[in-house]
């Protein structure tokens, strides 16, 4: 049976030469805080991942601090900027919005359009309706759907009115080019297991003069903002996946056309099959879709049995058999948010995966439709 593995938005395989990196690292035997040359030898590598952490985003060494997740810098952020009210979007990954909503303080949920963006009109209301110390949330592009925010309006939007901006760029490095100066924004976060890095490493980008409280209290690795010794394999293999990275934006094209053959094969076979977010601007590896009348858990086992690894929203929640909140947000009734898949391809993903994802989509919808079509028979 042939296999594809379709779930980059969730976790990208990671690619040998960061394999290979994190296990020269678990030869580091010292303390990264320890004085003597096993020490300092882990702290030359955790530092040397550090620059290239912040080349990838055009940061300064001194501006990322190394976590254990995005979720754990969301919570920093979130928890210590210092502004007790906080404006995110609708559509923002649970980790910012259900920790927003938890601490005290006013928390404003934005909506989005049809196409899944953010509606500036509504964040400059939101800004103009307080002049409480803000900080605004808005991610770079969706998790789900792949939209594209249009973050740099929106941080001098929120810097016309005293606000700080925080973003959540975990689902574009490889994907779209940015930088912490073309963006504008006051802080970013990173995940390394979304391109090709290891699980359980994240960074957050605090721009030099932001305010950062620590909420991970202890001693004082990463300048004091976040206490706890630091994993260094991996940081050294986020460090190589940020070097790596970039090279990733040359194959940018060859992704998107692959994404735009698997939509259009699709509907050929089902001209009702809805694309979410096809009108805005995409990262080029993610299409979120339809399978008319299908609930998306079925979809996922049965593509799954038959070889192929998809999602069905977010990896952080979807366990959970409820509505997307990111469709929820842009219009979709439950109904047909229902029926959707994340489809998410990446650095290894090939021709062939693309292939095997048709047969299967168009064997189970066929099967399916199949079965119906006998049970109106039967019952007629």
């Amino acid at each position: 049976m042939n296999a594809a593995y379709l779930d980059y938005n969730a976790t990208a395989p990671v690619k040998p030469e960061v394999a290979a990196a994190v296990a020269r690292a678990l030869d580091l035997v010292g303390n990264p805080s320890s004085v003597h040359s096993y020490g300092r030898a882990a702290r030359k590598a955790v530092e040397d991942a550090r620059e290239r952490v912040a080349a990838l985003t055009g940061a300064t060494p001194a501006e990322v601090v190394f976590t254990a997740s995005a979720t754990e810098a969301n919570n920093l952020v979130l928890a210590g900027a210092g502004r007790t009210r906080r404006i995110v979007t609708a559509i923002e990954h649970p980790a910012v919005l259900k920790t927003a909503q938890s601490l005290p303080g006013e928390t404003v949920v934005l909506p989005v359009d049809g196409d899944g963006v953010v509606a500036l009109e509504a964040l400059e209301a939101a800004l103009k309706n307080s002049t409480t110390p803000t900080l605004v949330a808005l991610m770079l592009a969706n998790n789900e759907t792949g939209a594209v925010q249009p973050v740099a309006e929106a941080t001098r939007l929120a810097h016309d009115h005293g606000a700080l901006i925080y973003c959540d760029a975990v689902q574009a490095p490889g994907r779209l080019a940015f930088s912490l100066a073309t963006l504008g924004v006051d802080y970013l976060c990173l995940s390394a297991h979304k391109f090709a890095g290891p699980k359980g490493v994240g960074a957050l980008i605090v721009r030099d003069g932001a305010p950062l409280k620590s909420v991970v209290i202890g001693g004082g690795q990463e300048r004091g903002r976040r206490a706890g010794t630091e994993n260094v394999p991996g940081i050294v293999g986020f460090g190589e996946a940020a070097w790596l990275a970039p090279q990733d934006l040359a194959n940018a094209p060859r992704l998107a056309r692959l994404r735009d053959r698997l939509e259009s094969r699709l509907l050929e076979i089902e001209p009702r099959l809805h694309v979410f977010s096809a009108k805005a601007p995409r990262l080029p590896n993610t299409s979120c879709l339809t399978m008319p009348g299908v609930q998306s858990e079925m979809q996922v086992m049965a593509l799954d049995l038959a070889g192929v690894a998809v999602s069905a929203g977010s990896a952080c929640s979807s366990g959970k058999v409820e509505p997307s909140h990111v469709l929820r947000a842009s219009g979709v009734p439950d109904a047909v948010s229902g029926c959707a898949i994340r489809v998410s391809l990446g650095w290894a993903t090939r021709e062939e995966d693309i292939e095997t994802f048709l047969a299967a989509w168009r064997a189970l919808y066929a099967g399916l439709t199949n079965r119906w079509r006998s049970g109106i028979s039967s019952a007629l």
